[in-house]
């Protein structure tokens, strides 16, 4: 066109510059239109946003408001009975504002307290043996005034104590790579709790008022159990009336979980675990969770970081599932005529036993990868759904678990006490085996030397059989001591003292059996294929520290636990006095020095002994 027609080549590019300008302004009035539209919208959701922001900080606050008027108005109607809603909100609103600062200004927190970790760090190599030398005293003047003051009994549980650890030294994978911080720092917690909960009137009192509160908050799954079972549910004690508690038990377990409540209160067990023994975030997280979950649902909290974790870290694991007992199975033994209040601090107090023993006959050789408390998430709403999912499960395998062992248990009696006739021996019994085998074991725990045949059988059911087994004949012979009568039938002794009760409820009280062997060999396996050989490799040793753990556990109970807590008349009267004096307490009486007559009012000189053998300093 341009070649024919010259003209018209400026007429040609005027109107495509026209046609150019008008879509270009096309264009920019879609775009200015789509940013004004964009604009409108995010300023509609910041609007949206801030107006549920403020909407949920009004509620926030008015909720708080509201809880703390309920505080207070309880607090002023009857102080005493809203003490525990106090103490309980107190702490609360002190963790939460320690949550808070440390979020905020862990940095600073950092900073500030660096020169002073700098400053140990260069000065640690003889500040360590002055430490040593100062725990070595302090234990020697202990025991020196202590025994003085209580007696020589609780020198042979210290013994014990000693001899465990130098028997898991001597049998340790690595004995020259043993780090002792661990060990030591793990006793000293044990110890720590011991002495809080056993000697101080507040802890015994504290441990002593939950274990009421649980004991009375399992008595409500007898609602569901007499609805589906009928009036005589009771009539099968087992089967209608401890098994619904396993559900129950699970079921508010899950809702914890679900809550939040449980995250917290394991992140910050194990996070206390991690900083004063010195272990790794996989070994202190996983412990503190066995405090309330089993073992097979405890290795779900880290499950993403099983297959980066050493041996040794791997060891650990194996023996904080063998060294404690699951909060689901903890209403079960309650439900026996156990003590809560035992079973509780049993379970707090394994927890740093099995760093201890584990790190001791598994030494670290490697170098962990998991290292930095930020690198650990735990994955505790799977754990909470598979401890959920899994309690139908858990009551049925209880169910088969104790048909199955009992009757091989009467099977293997049968036969020996065959075998044993044959040589005028018709009393030989699969207890009686299992008395010599763990007699020594436990007397050097503490118990009473006429006891320590019958708490080795107990150890043996717990060990070959499980822990239901041992706490079922433990029940039993609490149940003969409370209803009094010949202690010795045909030479054969029928109960043992509370003393020794105590000991082996502290002793029972974990998961270290071989039925829980295979358990936990096929569970961490599905978890983490990669470490199967390590994981069959290690079970057998996690197994045996995990024993150890519940022994040393038994021996720091018995060490601090003396004759320091005095009566009052009143407490004579109280029916929930704590074990091992509420048990005796189940008759109302008045005081000695208000009716001398007290034994002619029930008690029985045997009972009487055995209350004098575990409290020697009563005062009443």
């Amino acid at each position: 066109i341009v070649q024919k027609y010259p003209g018209s080549r400026k007429e040609v590019s005027s109107k495509n510059m026209s046609g150019a300008k008008s879509q270009k302004s096309t264009q920019g009035t879609q775009k200015i239109r789509r940013g004004l539209s964009l604009t409108t919208s995010l300023t509609l959701n910041l609007r949206s946003d801030c107006v549920s922001k403020e909407t949920r900080l009004t509620c926030v606050f008015v909720s708080v408001t509201a809880y703390l008027a309920v505080v207070i108005a309880a607090c002023s109607l009857n102080f005493q009975r809203a003490l525990p809603l106090l103490i309980i909100t107190v702490l609360a609103v002190v963790f939460i504002c320690w949550d808070f600062l440390v979020a905020k200004y862990e940095d600073r927190v950092a900073a500030f307290f660096s020169p002073g970790e700098r400053y140990l760090e260069k000065q640690w190599f003889w500040l360590k043996w002055v430490l040593c030398a100062a725990l070595i005293i302090t234990i020697i003047l202990w025991l020196i005034f202590d025994t003085a003051k209580q007696g020589s009994r609780q020198m042979i549980s210290f013994g014990g104590l000693v001899m465990y650890v130098v028997l898991m030294f001597i049998f340790s994978k690595y004995p020259t790579r043993v780090a002792w911080r661990p060990v030591f720092s793990g006793i000293a917690m044990q110890f720590i709790l011991g002495i809080l909960i056993l000697r101080t009137k507040v802890g015994f009192d504290v441990f002593n008022w939950l274990g009421i509160q649980i004991q009375t908050f399992l008595e409500y799954s007898d609602t569901g159990a007499k609805f589906v079972f009928g009036e005589k549910y009771t009539d099968h004690l087992f089967a209608f009336k401890v098994l619904p508690i396993v559900v129950f038990f699970s079921t508010v377990m899950s809702m914890l979980y679900h809550l939040g409540i449980m995250q917290w209160l394991v992140g910050k067990v194990g996070w206390i675990m991690h900083v004063f023994m010195g272990t790794t975030p996989v070994e202190s997280f996983v412990a503190a969770g066995n405090i309330f979950v089993g073992q097979t649902e405890s290795p779900l909290l880290v499950r993403p970081y099983l297959p980066y974790i050493t041996k040794s870290e791997l060891h650990a694991v194996m023996t904080a599932g063998f060294s404690t007992i699951a909060g689901s199975v903890l209403g079960a033994y309650i439900s026996f005529g156990i003590s809560a209040s035992h079973l509780l601090t049993a379970s707090v107090m394994s927890a740093p036993a099995s760093l201890a023993t584990s790190k001791l006959f598994w030494p670290e050789t490697e170098k962990p990868q998991v290292t930095l408390k930020s690198d650990l998430k735990m994955n505790l709403l799977e754990a909470a759904s598979q401890g959920a999912s899994s309690s139908i499960l858990l009551v049925a395998n209880i169910a088969v678990n104790l048909i199955s062992f009992l009757a091989l248990l009467a099977f293997i009696d049968s036969a020996l006490s065959w075998v044993g006739n044959l040589f005028d021996y018709p009393q030989l019994n699969f207890e009686s085996i299992c008395s010599y085998i763990f007699m020594p074991f436990s007397f050097m725990m503490g118990v009473d030397w006429e006891d320590s045949f019958i708490v080795g059988g107990l150890l043996g059911y717990k060990t070959f059989f499980n822990e239901f087994v041992a706490y079922e004949r433990l029940s039993k012979l609490i149940n003969n001591r409370e209803k009094g009568g010949s202690m010795y039938i045909n030479n054969v002794k029928q109960y043992m003292t509370v003393h020794s009760e105590t000991i082996a409820t502290y002793a029972l009280c974990g998961f270290a059996n071989f039925g829980s062997l295979g358990l936990v060999i096929g569970s961490l396996t599905s978890l983490a294929p990669s470490k199967r050989k390590e994981i069959a490799g290690g079970a057998f040793r996690a197994l045996v520290a995990g024993t150890v753990a519940c022994f040393m556990t038994a021996c720091i109970c018995e060490c601090p636990h003396g004759g320091s807590v005095s009566l009052k008349k009143s407490d004579c009267m109280n029916p929930s006095f704590p074990i091992p004096l509420y048990s005796l307490q189940q008759q109302k009486h008045t005081c000695c020095n208000d009716n001398p007559a007290l034994f002619s009012e029930g008690y029985r000189s045997s009972k009487l002994e055995s209350l004098l053998v575990t409290q020697p300093s009563i005062i009443i």
